[in-house]
């Protein structure tokens, strides 16, 4: 299911011929690392380099503002602002590998800020601008905050009743004052007005830390993970061979920076290959989406699960309306996304929705679904070239490695490659958790075919044990959403002392469909069809939403805390 738009010569035209002979020495030798043997810092390879080139007058970010004109800045411009804000930090007066963190919305004070940290080789942290005031405290005090970037309002609102109990935050930057507002609270405008345009990047060792993300908390409190510049390795090749930049490609990631992929790809790995990333300020909106897509020309677009539920689920057909002749590729990341998805991108923008796999922890994608290979829709894809996964069984702190096509077992990868996560902030014994010898354990379950595809299963935590049978929740979703009248689905175990768990399923029915008993049992009669009694759901609840991360992940702990009445963990990342 290769694509008619495909006029390229993609970047890995050969998957088995250069996972052979791929390594991470010549990755090293394809990023120009800093001037005079300094090192490598990420900053250098996104901005800096490319701005003393021919590339620098080349559009590196586009935003574009809620009323929809735009604002660029060039890979020149970009250099300029991003030493500015070094020289700020420089000039308060921070230490290498402190935290900077950023509270805002998409604007481009947030990412002059991200550039100009790692630059400067303080350590950056985004948060979401929606936290409340209660999880924007756990993560400042957590990551050992000493700059906040912010708003005016978002300061008012939620950080100005912390700052009691945030001792170690040394200096607020408000984006959107003109004036100081005491020796503590300052002008972003007034500290870059007084910052000089240049910056040499100091010796940046590989292993300095660089970029901190909290985890989404899908399964209890948000870990905080830590990420050196040598993630760079990591955010390069995928920009190659998974998102298969090329010169004169324009980029368009939806995601958020406070979500790891809005940082990995929203911010760094498009810049590091010279190209142009457009950037939304606003949040969903169908037609907009839409136009930003054909206005903009975008090439190449790395969305949610979440979004592409959405506009399944509208009465729109983008290539009957709007002039999509540029997108050449469509990705997603998040959750996993069912066959149907991929399918209705094949059918609406003449290009199948490619979907890869990757963690917070594992820094960039790990498995992906490739623009010159064959499609298995509903599939994880092959790992990138440079990573060994496998299937495994653990017993006892034990791994033993399962090479049995289709057999079920948990998602192992090898330790050793760049954007592996260093550490949980302040929890040792939490990260040395999450290995045994060589493997990190990537708490999700997986299977791998016989041509080599993997394929979710589920997180192992959310498995469900009924009659004996071990049920993934993510394959008695995709199987739901084959229903007609199924627009989204969300499966849970509910305790039953007969069987175990039972499987109960919670679904958004599409417009127009009556939620009523005679719904319910033709969905649990062609559920029973399609997946045998022992497996399908035995109750069913409709509902008006599901609820996931901002990221697109289903929480089924918290559908599971509310249909047992037990406390329902944190929220912060609810969408």
């Amino acid at each position: 299911m290769v694509s008619t738009k495909d006029k390229i010569e993609h970047h890995l035209s050969n998957y088995e011929k250069i996972k052979t002979s791929f390594s991470w020495e010549n990755v090293a030798k394809e990023l120009s690392g800093l001037p005079e043997g300094r090192g490598l810092n990420i900053a250098h390879e996104a901005i800096d380099k490319h701005a003393l080139t021919s590339q620098k007058n080349t559009i590196a970010l586009r935003f574009i503002k809620k009323d929809t004109n735009f604002r660029d800045f060039t890979y020149s411009e970009l250099k300029v602002q991003t030493s500015k804000f070094a020289n700020v930090l420089q000039n308060l007066g921070i230490q290498k590998g402190e935290c900077v963190f950023s509270l805002a919305g998409r604007i481009p004070e947030l990412y002059i800020t991200a550039l100009g940290t790692l630059k400067y080789t303080a350590v950056f942290c985004p948060l979401y601008s929606v936290f409340g005031p209660e999880p924007i405290f756990q993560r400042l005090s957590k990551g050992d905050a000493v700059v906040l970037v912010t708003t005016t309002a978002l300061f008012e609102k939620k950080v100005k009743p912390l700052l009691e109990r945030l001792p170690s935050l040394r200096y607020i930057i408000l984006t959107d004052s003109n004036e100081h507002v005491s020796d503590k609270i300052l002008s972003f405008t007034q500290l870059m007005e007084k910052a000089k345009d240049e910056f040499k990047i100091p010796e940046t060792n590989p292993e300095d830390p660089a970029l901190l993300h909290f985890t989404s908390g899908t399964t209890g409190m948000p870990k905080g993970v830590l990420h050196v510049h040598k993630a760079v390795y990591t955010h390069y090749i995928t920009g190659k061979y998974v998102l298969d930049f090329h010169q004169g490609d324009v980029f368009w990631c939806t995601a958020d920076p406070g979500w790891v992929t809005g940082t990995s790809y929203g911010i760094i790995a498009p810049l590091v290959h010279g190209i142009t990333s457009i950037i939304d300020e606003e949040e969903f909106d169908a037609t907009r989406w839409y136009s930003n897509l054909e206005k903009q020309k975008v090439t190449i677009w790395y969305t949610a699960p979440t979004a592409i539920r959405r506009l399944m689920r509208m009465n729109i057909k983008p290539i009957e309306i709007y002039n999509l002749e540029k997108l050449r590729l469509i990705l997603s990341v998040g959750e996993p996304l069912h066959a149907g998805a991929v399918i209705w991108g094949l059918e609406n923008f003449g290009i199948p929705i490619l979907d890869n796999w990757w963690q917070t922890e594992t820094g960039g994608i790990m498995i992906a679904n490739y623009p010159s290979m064959n499609i298995q829709p509903g599939s994880m894809g092959k790992p990138l070239p440079g990573i060994e996964v496998a299937i495994a069984e653990i017993t006892d702190n034990q791994i033993k490695l399962i090479t049995e096509p289709n057999t079920q077992g948990h998602l192992v990868l090898k330790k050793g490659f760049p954007s592996l996560f260093r550490g949980y902030l302040h929890d040792e014994e939490r990260f040395k958790k999450c290995f045994i010898g060589d493997w990190y354990l990537s708490g999700d379950l997986a299977k791998m075919d016989s041509a080599g595809y993997f394929w979710f299963v589920g997180r192992a935590d959310d498995i469900i044990k009924t009659s004996g049978h071990m049920v993934g929740p993510f394959e008695v979703e995709s199987t739901l959403m084959k229903h007609p009248s199924v627009s989204e689905a969300a499966v849970i175990g509910k305790p039953e002392p007969t069987i175990g768990e039972l499987v109960k399923a919670f679904l958004v029915l599409k417009a127009n469909i009556n939620p009523n008993e005679e719904t319910k049992m033709d969905i649990m009669a062609f559920a029973r069809r399609e997946m045998g009694p022992a497996v399908a759901p035995k109750e069913i609840e409709f509902v008006a939403t599901i609820p996931k991360t901002r990221s697109g992940k289903i929480l089924r702990r918290l559908l599971k805390a509310r249909e047992l009445g037990l406390p329902e963990g944190d929220l912060s990342t609810l969408e």
